[in-house]
């Protein structure tokens, strides 16, 4: 099973599940149902993008120096400017 499976799998369960207690088919609390449930897909929006923002800004932070490529694109002429 490749990554991109296991993780629409994963989304795919926790969507059902999701729409099964947004309908009722899965009994909850009154609180749960009023002040959870509906902000529960925004919360899962931003913790995502804070997830993707650290990653991305934690690599860029660690990226391994390349002497050669530099040296590559040192070479190269832009006409266009």
């Amino acid at each position: 099973m490749t990554r991109a499976t296991e993780a629409l799998s994963v989304l795919a369960v926790l969507s059902v599940l999701y729409v099964a207690g947004w309908f009722g088919y899965i009994p909850l609390p009154k609180t749960v149902f009023e002040e959870i449930l509906p902000v529960l897909p925004w919360w899962a929006l931003v913790t995502f993008g804070s997830y993707s923002l650290g990653n991305i800004g934690f690599h860029v932070m660690t990226f391994g120096d390349c002497p050669e490529a530099y040296h590559e694109l040192m070479g190269v002429r832009l006409t266009w400017l």
